[in-house]
């Protein structure tokens, strides 16, 4: 592991960087990656929602450093705020890289997320319990 820095947030999704994912250097496209964010933070809201919600902004992304081919990608995701319909979540990308085994914090964003109904209405979150 490097560095003292740690993770924010808990796992909502983890996948591994392979070739088809990747620039002619190697690296990881960045739309791909946002993807993974949007996947993971979804997850998150979702549970938060007990139901579909709808991406509607991705503020503040910011690259630190390269994804490559065989990295395993983690995307950790915070709730950060809630309004009566919607959900601001923190995310942050932490790779392993192989055979180092070195943990870095590659990438992060906020993403906003609204609760939806089955015709795509923006409806209430529910109550906490």
């Amino acid at each position: 592991m490097t560095g003292m820095a740690e993770p924010a947030g808990e796992i909502t999704l983890q996948t591994l960087a392979m070739p088809a994912d990747s620039n002619a250097n190697g690296d990881i496209f960045g739309g791909w990656l946002m993807g993974q964010m949007d996947l993971g933070a979804s997850v998150l809201a979702r549970r938060r929602a007990r139901g579909r919600v709808a991406t509607v902004a991705a503020e503040a992304m910011t690259f630190l450093k390269p994804v490559w081919i065989g990295d395993v990608v983690a995307i950790h995701s915070t709730m950060l705020r809630e309004g009566r319909t919607s959900m601001r979540i923190g995310v942050e990308v932490w790779v392993t890289r192989q055979p180092s085994g070195d943990h870095i914090k590659v990438t992060e964003a906020t993403f906003v997320f609204v609760a939806i109904d089955d015709q795509g209405q923006k409806r209430p979150l529910p109550e906490l319990p």
